[in-house]
């Protein structure tokens, strides 16, 4: 189900957009919907990467470079 919005743009933001989705054969709705999901899974990955981050150190492990590799460890796990 789709919910009708209404938004404001500039007048170079609506001509980029306009060119943008004809040289891709989508509707203007479509590219924008497109941009928000990207931008909301940039935003959620950004969360869960700080969380991970603010967590990194608070546990025993028994590796022994668990506190000098976590950064690595959690980008390579989460970041892809």
């Amino acid at each position: 189900m789709m919910i009708r919005t209404q938004i404001s743009l500039k007048k170079e933001q609506a001509e980029r957009l306009r060119e943008h989705a004809a040289a891709r054969a989508m509707s203007q709705s479509a590219v924008i919907r497109e941009a928000l999901d990207a931008q909301l899974e940039r935003a959620e990955r950004s969360e869960r990467y700080q969380r991970l981050m603010s967590a990194a150190g608070t546990f025993r492990s028994s590796h022994v470079d668990t506190s000098t590799q976590h950064d690595e460890a959690l980008e390579e796990a989460y970041l892809e």
